[in-house]
C-alpha cells in the first residue's frame, strides 16, 4: 500500500530588516534550526524576506543584488541534511528585477516563482522596478505539488485557477501584507475565495514588524479546502509553529495554534507600538525624547513611547511658555509619574522674548505662538543633539491635515506615533490603554492618562484662553469631513449632502489643499487607515484644484 503524501511545515512568521541581508540569513538559520528539531520538511518565510520588505530602489544596486544571491546560496548549503526553506527574495534576470519565490532543497535553489500580479495602489508601487511573470508553475517537495503565490497572486483568481490545473496539491502564499484597520478581515475573505474555487488548503505567512511607516502584523493563517480556518498565529509578534499536511486529510488543525486576532482600538494601539519600537531599534537610536504639555496628544505618544520601549528609554521634556496653565503643568507632571519616565523642565519663556525683541516692531500675534512652538523644537533638537535620543512629535492627523502645527518647531522629529491618528481616535486609543495594558506593553499597568487631560478642552495654549475650537472646527464635525475627504476620496458636493455646512466644508477642503506643503516636510509615522499621508496619498503642493 502506497504511504500516503504529507508535508510538515514550519511556518516563520518573522520580522526582518531592509537590506540587512546578514541579518535576515542568520534569522533564517536560527528559524531553521527550531523548524529541523521539530521535524519540519519546510520552513516557509514571508514575501522578500531575504532582502526585507519592501526593499524599494535597493535592488537597483548591482552590489545589493550580489549580496542577495550570495545570501541564497548560503542558505541553500545550509539545506543538504536539514529542512527544505521556501524563502522570498529578489531575482535578477538577463533584462528585468523580479520578485520571487526560492524552494532550497538539497544543498540547491531547486526551483524559483516570480510573483504575476504586482500592486501599483496605495502604498505599494513594484511595477517601478519589478516585471511580473506570465506563468505560475508548481514546485515539488517530497512529491507534493505546491502552488506557489505571492501576495497579490493570492488576490486575483488566475494565478491559483493556474496552479491548480497544473496539479497543485495546496497553495503556500507569500506575504509582505501591511497592517491597516480592515486589512487582517479582507486578506481572509480572498484567502477563502481562492480555497473554495480551488477547493484546495493554503497556507498565509505574513512578514511581522515595522519598516519605515508600514507596519506588516504577521496574523498568519491556515485554510482547508472548503474555507474554514485551519490555524491562526498572534499579530503584532514574531512566531514559529507548525502545522501538518496529508493527502487525505489536508491540513491537521488539532497541533496547529489558533490565536484569536487582536481587533478594534487593540489592534491600532499594537501596531503604532510595534511601528515605533521597530524604527526606534533598526535605526539605532538609543530612545527617544519629548516635549510634555498636559495635552492629551502627548500624554497618548508618551505612553506609546514607554509601552514601546519601557520607562528608561523615552525622556518627557515640559517647555513651559507664559501661556501654560498650572492645570496642564500638573497634569503632564501627573501623566510622567503614572508612566514612571525621567523628566525635565525647561522654561521657553525668555527664549521666546529674546527672539521677539530681534523682530522689528508689527503685529505679532500669530508670530509670538509660532516662537513658541519654534523655540520648542529647537530645544528639543539640541536635547536629542547631546544625548542621540530620537526627538517624537505628537500632532495628530487632524491637525496635519489642515496644517494646524509650525513648521521647524511642533513638527520638529524624526517619528510621529499619531501620524495616521484623528484626533478623536486619539481620545479612543487613551482609553484603551487606561482600560488595558496591551500585550507585549512594557510600561506600568493602570490608568496612565489622567483624566483630567482626557476631559479638558483642547488646545495649543500659545495665548491667552485659546482652545483649538476657535479656529477650526469641533474636532467630531471636522474628523468626519476629513475622513470623507482623505480616507474616501469623496468630492465637496458629497460631503455637504451627508449634512455638513457647506462653508465650513469649503474651508477644510482649503486648509487641507494648503498644508501639502506642510505635510511634505513631517516625520514618518505608523500607518494606520486607508489612506495616509506621505506613501499612501500624493497630491501635488502646487494645486489650483479646488472641488
Amino acid at each position: 500500500m502506497t504511504k500516503p503524501r504529507a508535508l510538515n511545515i514550519a511556518i516563520g512568521q518573522l520580522n526582518p530588516t531592509v537590506g540587512d541581508i546578514h541579518g535576515n540569513i542568520q534569522k533564517t538559520l536560527r528559524a531553521h534550526k527550531v523548524a529541523a528539531q521539530g521535524k519540519a520538511d519546510l520552513l516557509l518565510l514571508s514575501e522578500l524576506f531575504l532582502s526585507g520588505y519592501p526593499p524599494e530602489d535597493l535592488v537597483l544596486r548591482p552590489a545589493f543584488m550580489e549580496a542577495v544571491e550570495s545570501g541564497l546560496a548560503e542558505l541553500a548549503e545550509a539545506t543538504r541534511a536539514m529542512p527544505a526553506i521556501l524563502i522570498g527574495a529578489p531575482l535578477k534576470g538577463k533584462k528585468a528585477l523580479y520578485n520571487a519565490a526560492f524552494l532550497l532543497k538539497d544543498g540547491d535553489i531547486a526551483a524559483a516563482q516570480k510573483k504575476t500580479r504586482l500592486p501599483n495602489y496605495d502604498v505599494f508601487d513594484e511595477k517601478r522596478i519589478f516585471a511580473p511573470a506570465n506563468k505560475s508553475v508548481p514546485m515539488t517537495l517530497k512529491e507534493v505539488s505546491i502552488g506557489v503565490l505571492i501576495c497579490e497572486d493570492m488576490w486575483k483568481k488566475n494565478p491559483a485557477k493556474m496552479l491548480k490545473k497544473q496539479g497543485a496539491d495546496l497553495f503556500l502564499v507569500l506575504n509582505g501584507s501591511p497592517f491597516d484597520a480592515e486589512k487582517q478581515k479582507t486578506r481572509l475573505l480572498y484567502a477563502r475565495d481562492r480555497a473554495r474555487e480551488t477547493r484546495l488548503p493554503l497556507l498565509y505567512v505574513n512578514q511581522c514588524g515595522g519598516q519605515d511607516e508600514l507596519v506588516f502584523d504577521g496574523a498568519s493563517f491556515a485554510l482547508h479546502g472548503n474555507g474554514k480556518v485551519a490555524a491562526k498565529l498572534a499579530a503584532f509578534e514574531e512566531a514559529i509553529a507548525f502545522i501538518s499536511w496529508t493527502e487525505e486529510e489536508g491540513f491537521a488543525a488539532k497541533d496547529a495554534p489558533f490565536v484569536s486576532w487582536a481587533e478594534g482600538e487593540e489592534a491600532n494601539y499594537l501596531a503604532i507600538m510595534m511601528g515605533l519600537r521597530d524604527y526606534v531599534e533598526k535605526n539605532g537610536f538609543p530612545g527617544v525624547v519629548m516635549g510634555l504639555s498636559g495635552g492629551i496628544d502627548s500624554a497618548l505618544a508618551a505612553a506609546l513611547a514607554v509601552d514601546a520601549l519601557g520607562p528608561k528609554r523615552a525622556r518627557c521634556v515640559m517647555l513651559p511658555s507664559a501661556y501654560s496653565s498650572e492645570a496642564s503643568l500638573r497634569d503632564a507632571a501627573d501623566c510622567a509619574k503614572r508612566l514612571g519616565v525621567q523628566t525635565s523642565t525647561l522654561a521657553i519663556a525668555d527664549a521666546v522674548k529674546a527672539l521677539q525683541d530681534s523682530l522689528p516692531e508689527s503685529e505679532k500675534s500669530v508670530v509670538e505662538e509660532n516662537l513658541q512652538a519654534r523655540a520648542r523644537g529647537v530645544l528639543l533638537m539640541a536635547l536629542s543633539n547631546m544625548s542621540g535620543e530620537m526627538v517624537l512629535t505628537t500632532g495628530n492627523k487632524s491637525e496635519m491635515s489642515v496644517g494646524y502645527a509650525t513648521l521647524y518647531g511642533d513638527m520638529n522629529g524624526g517619528f510621529n506615533p499619531l501620524k495616521d491618528i484623528y484626533k478623536m481616535q486619539v481620545y479612543d486609543l487613551a482609553r484603551f490603554r487606561n482600560a488595558k495594558k496591551p500585550r507585549g506593553a512594557m510600561g506600568p499597568d493602570g490608568a496612565v492618562i489622567p483624566e483630567a487631560i482626557l476631559t479638558k478642552a483642547p488646545s495649543a495654549e500659545l495665548k491667552p484662553d485659546q482652545r483649538d475650537d476657535d479656529t477650526l472646527p469641533v474636532y467630531p464635525i471636522l474628523d468626519d469631513i476629513l475622513k470623507r475627504l482623505i480616507d474616501d476620496e469623496e468630492d465637496k458636493s458629497a460631503i455637504i449632502e451627508a449634512g455638513h455646512d457647506a462653508q465650513t466644508v469649503a474651508r477644510v477642503m482649503d486648509l487641507a489643499r494648503r498644508a501639502e506643503y506642510k505635510r511634505r516636510q513631517a516625520p514618518p509615522g505608523v500607518k494606520i487607515g486607508p489612506r495616509s499621508f506621505g506613501r499612501g496619498r500624493r497630491y501635488p503642493i502646487t494645486n489650483g484644484f479646488r472641488d
